[in-house]
């Protein structure tokens, strides 16, 4: 997920370093031209940190519904019966209906398990994408309301 937010913002950035290049060079020769390549900039960080905190604002909301509704195990218990029977046919081992009912579901158990702290490590981590640019949008955000 974070690579699919990153190129974008990537690409977005260095789309604006072109026109914050471009228009430092046309406002050096024009009176306010500092000024100019001031707003850019703080624009600029204004745009990017906004992409990342809506970027991890969408992973936390994924992530959340990944841990309440984590993905299903697919693996039926007839599919499950049939390998595990294919499996021990050459250890000439034998489980009980019962066993094996029961070692399916702790299968099942274990996988929800991992999917739910896959989930929570993923929360985690978009959370970052939110606590580390927001304060830097907040900062800019103010010194440009100062500024005007």
């Amino acid at each position: 997920m974070t690579a699919s937010i990153i190129i974008p913002v990537i690409f977005v950035g260095l789309v604006f370093l072109v026109i914050f290049a471009i228009a430092g060079i046309k406002g050096t020769n024009q009176e306010g031209g500092e000024d100019m390549i001031k707003n850019v900039y703080i624009y600029l960080v204004l745009f990017v940190t906004l992409m990342m905190t809506i970027g991890g604002s969408v992973g936390v909301f994924m992530s959340t519904a990944d841990m309440v509704s984590p993905e299903p195990y697919y693996q039926t218990f007839d599919d499950y019966v049939n390998r595990q029977i294919n499996r021990f046919d050459e250890t000439e081992i034998e489980l009980s209906d019962e066993e094996l009912r029961e070692n399916y579901e702790n299968v099942v158990r274990d996988h929800k398990d991992r999917e739910r702290i896959k989930a929570q490590n993923s929360l985690i981590k978009s959370l970052a994408w939110i606590v580390v640019p927001l304060p830097i949008f907040i900062f800019f955000q103010r010194r440009l309301q100062k500024k005007n």
